[in-house]
């Protein structure tokens, strides 16, 4: 799938360490929280009422939020920015159902949200998780993904011990 980046590995068993893309791990800055903050806040302005502020304070909360806005096709698959801002409340799925943590990877491309199972090499990045499989014209089940995802997390944290 492609979700998962494993420091140390290489991309291919002929590449020497000298042509590995070289990725720089860092904790969030205030200017990143702020970045991710603005991204989330997209979202959040959907959710109605207290009612649905107090659900969305819980995993199954965001993951219903985020399944209500594609049932809507609230954003067309042109609407990049904003597919992303839900990929970041999909990452917070992850931080507060499964104990990960909001890091930032840079590398040739850029510099971009993800979150780590901490202190591991277990990357995954949920910016695009969502906006790659819309751009795609996939149907996409939130609780699907985010379960399949933690799945996979859970036997590889499994087969590391």
């Amino acid at each position: 799938m492609g979700l998962f980046s494993f420091l140390g590995c290489s991309k291919s068993k002929d590449s020497s360490p000298q042509q590995q893309p070289q990725q720089k791990i860092s904790i969030p800055t205030a200017d990143d929280l702020k970045r991710i903050g603005e991204q989330r806040a997209v979202i959040e302005r959907y959710l109605g009422d207290d009612d649905s502020r107090a659900k969305y304070a819980k995993p199954a909360g965001k993951l219903g939020l985020l399944r209500a806005l594609l049932a809507q096709k609230i954003f067309k698959p042109t609407q990049t920015y904003e597919l992303q801002c839900m990929g970041i409340v999909l990452g917070d799925t992850f931080v507060q159902e499964m104990g990960m943590e909001w890091i930032f990877v840079e590398d040739e491309h850029g510099r971009d949200p993800a979150v780590r199972v901490p202190n591991t090499s277990i990357i995954i990045y949920p910016l695009t998780m969502i906006s790659k499989r819309i751009e795609r014209d996939e149907t996409v089940d939130v609780f699907d993904l985010f379960n399949q995802v933690a799945n996979q997390i859970d036997q590889i944290k499994h087969k590391t011990k």
